[in-house]
């Protein structure tokens, strides 16, 4: 039976692909930071579904994990690894709390960083156990940067970053590493998105920002509204660990083109004088 870990599989993307890999006959460890997630999932995915309790910034929680993934291999090997946790933190960059932005780097970059380390072994890094794979879930955000949206895109660029670092670094060990950008994907981000950007109307009242969160609900239902579903990017990832996919990375987006177009082509101005008509009109809404 092949193994696969999966991190933030509660909803989404991750709770996409650890289905998935059930339904193909794999052996899934998933993380969740709830207690009371565990039970709902266990009873949704079946008896191969392996739910781990940890938080990536904890890292006796995931030391923790390891011997349990590992006690359960029983001197298998793990075939892949998915780094899928991660939050979404905005705001403006001249007001936005710094330990708000250091907590989104805590997460989405050194929680990456944490769980590879602990889990590499398992996937045969300087052993003779078989090779393992890994799939680092990035975003379009980590190629280009949208207003208030910095402190994840900061995060993203920096998953890229590591990505490609590990890639380089594991060629000799005979493991494969692979990035996924997602542009907006169906979850429950968005309700959480929608959520604070109700409360943030008073977090940046008498800011030259603040007219701009009064309506930030807006933009956030124009990106739900364009979303596509998690099975996207999950059926990517399990493409990619039967090696149908080689690409070191992997975009997926609603309006791919334009992505791409903001990615390789248009130029920084341009992207500046788009993203200020976007707002502008944002706020000009009634």
């Amino acid at each position: 039976m092949k193994n696969i870990l999966i991190t933030g599989v509660s909803s989404g993307i991750g709770y996409s692909t650890a289905k998935l890999f059930l339904d193909k006959g794999f052996r899934v460890f998933g993380s969740v930071r709830k207690k009371e997630d565990v039970e709902k999932l266990k009873t949704a995915l079946g008896g191969n579904f392996f739910p781990l309790i940890f938080d990536v910034v904890d890292q006796v929680a995931i030391n923790k994990a390891v011997i349990e993934v590992e006690g359960v291999l029983g001197g298998a090997s793990l075939h892949c690894l998915v780094n899928n946790a991660g939050v979404s933190v905005n705001g403006p960059l001249a007001y936005i709390p710094v330990e708000e932005f250091s907590n989104q780097l805590d997460i989405n970059v050194l929680g990456v960083l944490r769980v590879t380390q602990a889990f590499l072994p398992l996937l045969g890094f300087n052993t003779n156990k078989e090779k393992g794979r890994i799939i680092n879930i990035s975003s379009g955000s980590g190629r280009v940067t949208r207003p208030f949206m910095a402190p994840y895109s900061a995060s993203k660029y920096a998953v890229e970053a590591i990505s490609d670092g590990l890639r380089r670094e594991l060629l000799d060990f005979g493991i494969n590493v692979t990035v996924i950008e997602p542009g907006p994907i169906k979850s429950e981000i968005w309700s959480k998105a929608k959520a604070d950007a109700s409360t943030q109307v008073n977090k940046y009242k008498g800011t030259p920002y603040e007219k701009i969160y009064d309506n930030m609900d807006k933009a956030v239902q124009g990106m739900e509204s364009i979303a596509l579903d998690a099975s996207k990017v999950s059926d990517l990832i399990y493409g990619i660990f039967e090696g149908k996919k080689k690409k070191t990375r992997y975009l997926v987006a609603p309006k791919k083109w334009l992505f791409w177009l903001a990615i390789h082509v248009f130029p920084d101005k341009f992207l500046d004088k788009m993203f200020q008509k976007q707002f502008k009109k944002l706020v000009e809404e009634k």
